[in-house]
């Protein structure tokens, strides 16, 4: 990252699904920014703790928690500047047979995610999508689809935050990305 340009510099970002392959590596690059601290959420404690001893970087903050929970993303996001949400269910098999739970997780989750996000008058929100979400023809696809359009039309009703999508492409060996570029 280039310091002299460093979008990050001082801020508070919230990385959900952060103990996840997608969110680990934006950790990864977020901590070498002059940030002021990066809080990462995730529903997995063995993730959580081996982002803590992996990193080892005092400017991180562990928050467990699930984005179904609508409370706990609402104090998860208290002084947040921007938030990069990656928690999803994304296995398309386990999807198909759990279609309630993916609908739950990745459309009511992103929901929840929007609504904290407007409350704590957050910057900004990007939501990290998927390519299976065009022309989707299974759950996983389709729940992605649909928090793609929710993020996109908080747009139109949120006063202060600012909502955005990248989808992401089939990634080999995606549980370890290491091309990810950010804040430019």
């Amino acid at each position: 990252m280039d310091k002299e340009n460093d979008t990050f510099a001082g801020k508070t970002i919230l990385v959900t699904g952060g103990a996840g392959s997608i969110g680990r590596e934006l950790v990864k690059k977020i901590l070498s920014t002059d940030v002021h601290s990066v809080r990462v959420l995730d529903n997995n404690e063995t993730g959580l703790h081996d982002v803590a001893l992996d990193f080892g970087d005092p400017r991180i903050r562990l928050l467990l928690g699930d984005i179904t929970n609508e409370k706990r993303m609402i104090r998860a996001m208290q002084n947040v500047d921007l938030v990069f949400h990656t928690a999803a269910l994304k296995h398309v098999p386990i999807c198909e047979y759990n279609p309630f739970e993916a609908a739950e997780t990745n459309v009511r989750g992103t929901q929840n995610c929007i609504d904290a996000a407007i409350e704590n008058s957050v910057e900004k929100m990007i939501f990290i999508s998927t390519d299976k979400a065009v022309s989707p023809f299974n759950v996983m696809g389709a729940t992605k689809l649909v928090a793609e359009r929710l993020t996109l039309a908080a747009n139109s009703y949120s006063i202060s935050t600012k909502f955005s999508c990248v989808r992401f492409g089939n990634v080999l060996n995606s549980r370890g990305i290491q091309d990810i570029e950010i804040g430019r």
